[in-house]
């Protein structure tokens, strides 16, 4: 990584510009052409040096307050054949697998569900179990008592 490609990490840390060419105004903020801008985030996408560019909703102020978060007790053998059925559902935004903490914590799949209410989350989870037919032995949804502000690792300027 370059001090150009530090520079350019760090203009775009908090998020991209919201405007309509984003890509143009880091370009015109950094002295670089908007092509290079694009070409130097694929290549450190490729190289592993940035996870993704994409959106992160503000599910509350988009009117989705009720947020559970599944959680399923799935035979260990169909965990992960399961847990992609599930994490491919439109309404899942997050799924995945984690260790059992037993015998307090038989849960090992969790899929995140967001809801304009609690009914509609239950009607999505209830879909969820539907789709898992008998292979899951108990779940229970976690509701946000709270918001926290998500972030991940920033660089100094």
């Amino acid at each position: 990584m370059d001090q150009l490609d530090r520079r350019l990490i760090v203009a775009t840390q908090t998020g991209l510009p919201l405007v309509s060419k984003p890509y143009h105004a880091l370009a015109e903020q950094l002295g670089i052409s908007a092509g290079e801008v694009q070409s130097r985030l694929l290549r450190m996408l490729e190289r592993g040096l940035i996870r993704r560019i994409g959106a992160v909703p503000n599910h509350y102020a988009l009117g989705y307050t009720a947020n559970g978060m599944s959680v399923w007790d799935i035979p260990d053998q169909r965990v992960d054949a399961l847990g992609a059925q599930v994490g491919a559902l439109e309404f899942v935004t997050h799924c995945y697998r984690r260790p059992r903490s037993l015998p307090d914590w038989p849960y090992n799949l969790f899929a995140m569900v967001h809801g304009c209410s609690r009914a509609e989350v239950e009607v999505k989870v209830a879909h969820i179990a539907a789709l898992l037919g008998g292979e899951y032995r108990s779940h229970d949804i976690l509701y946000s008592s709270r918001i926290l502000k998500k972030t991940g690792l920033r660089i100094a300027g």
